[in-house]
């Protein structure tokens, strides 16, 4: 999983005309030069992500004996030497071990964190002027209290204990405690995805629409290793279209709803659900085979929306849904049951509980070939909501929607091929 780095601003570069007899000044050297950073910075921000390059560890240290003995505490790291790149490009290197003191003040109840981060820092925007010739780039070390900024570098978080804090290296690396450096959430420099794709969980009036949302986070956790093109927004969220705007709904690229009761729309829903399934997002619904009332209201959805669900069997067998990235025949097995799948219009209705097998059951009974097969079959669906969306948005302007034409006869034949496989 990822957060989705912005791009760098589409904007002409300026560069210094040069011609024969041009006097140079400070100004034009510096613009001549500054030239060719933008162009190397954009061409980073273009292809990769920021990070960490190399090193950069942190350590619990005791304090210097330099130091007023008032701070003589347990807060006191050792950040190592080390290399990264902020979002702009900006190499960020750390030549030799820095000294650090966490100085947050701690809660008399509840514990706080802290987010231990480096930056770039220009030296000609530095209000100390260096006298010398030679400008040493370099870089700060900052503390916190909210996540790191978009040209910050992660190295450390700490959660610390309300009371005396002392730090500690955590006894197990991936389970830290309170008060123990935890480096899980270190962000590594590396190529930029071409996919970034973005989900919601629809809230609604059935009980059980959340019983899968620890699953989506299985899911997006399993594209790296099965289709590191492909990335997904680390945080699932929840959107409920009653308390929502079309504007809201249109930063995800899916939405994703469940559940065993019919679905159920007022008009302020419906029309925000219809304008974002226009403008290139996909709404999965994901049915167990016992639970009609969902089947049939989705369907019921699509026809309504003039986009009747088509049979995957039906449709060309090239279908990006069959087909990418990963190949399906036949679609997987979920508990002995086959898991169908029907598509019309942004609707994607799966019937055999496919999200369940994403993540880890509560008997951990299934087989890890079920539980490969049914995420390559979910990253097909999140890579077919990303690139639908992409695409409809490069065709399409908001002032100019597309009409649909209702084919009711399809939505019937879907509907009994869904149950007769039930």
């Amino acid at each position: 999983m990822t957060q989705p780095f912005p791009l760098p601003p589409i904007q002409l570069f300026e560069r210094l005309q040069v011609t024969d007899g041009l006097l140079m000044n400070a100004d034009r050297w510096r613009l001549a030069h500054e030239y060719h950073r933008q162009r190397q910075n954009v061409h980073y921000q273009s292809l990769n992500q920021p990070g960490i390059v190399c090193g950069l560890g942190v350590q619990v240290m005791p304090a210097p004996a330099d130091v007023p003995v008032g701070y003589r505490d347990g807060r006191w790291i050792q950040v190592q030497p080390g290399i990264a790149i902020d979002l702009a490009g900006n190499p960020i290197i750390v030549p030799q071990a820095e000294t650090y003191r966490i100085a947050a003040e701690t809660s008399a109840t509840e514990p706080v964190m802290v987010y231990l981060v480096v930056s770039y820092v220009d030296p000609e925007k530095l209000r100390r002027k260096e006298t010398t010739e030679i400008l040493k780039e370099t870089f700060r070390i900052d503390e916190r209290l909210s996540p790191p900024g978009e040209m910050e570098v992660e190295l450390c978080r700490i959660l610390l204990q309300p009371g005396t804090v002392q730090l500690e290296v955590p006894t197990d690396v991936f389970f830290p405690k309170l008060n123990q450096l935890d480096l899980r959430y270190r962000t590594q420099a590396r190529s930029r995805p071409e996919a970034v794709v973005r989900i919601a969980q629809l809230t609604h009036r059935d009980p059980e629409y959340a019983r899968s949302f620890s699953h989506l986070s299985y899911l997006l956790q399993s594209i790296p290793g099965l289709y590191p093109a492909m990335a997904g927004v680390s945080e699932v969220s929840q959107l409920n279209l009653s308390d929502s705007s079309q504007a809201a709904a249109s930063a995800y690229d899916l939405l994703f709803l469940t559940g065993k009761e019919s679905l159920a729309f007022n008009q302020q829903e419906f029309e925000i659900l219809k304008s974002y399934l226009e403008t290139g997002g996909v709404l999965l619904v994901d049915a167990r085979p016992d639970t009609p009332a969902l089947i049939e209201s989705t369907l019921a959805l699509a026809q309504q929306l003039g986009s009747p669900l088509e049979d995957i069997k039906r449709l060309n067998r090239h279908h990006p849904l069959r087909t990418q990235p990963f190949l399906f025949a036949a679609l997987p097995s979920i508990n002995q049951q086959s898991v169908h799948l029907g598509y019309g219009g942004g609707i994607i209705l799966t019937v055999g509980n496919l999200s369940a097998a994403w993540g880890l059951d509560e008997k951990l009974s299934l087989s890890r070939e079920t539980i490969r097969s049914a995420q390559e079959l979910g990253i097909n669906i999140l890579h077919f909501a990303w690139q639908r969306r992409q695409l409809t948005q490069l065709l399409r302007s908001e002032s100019t929607p597309t009409p649909t034409t209702p084919t009711p006869s399809r939505s019937q034949k879907l509907k009994a091929s869904l149950y007769e496989k039930l």
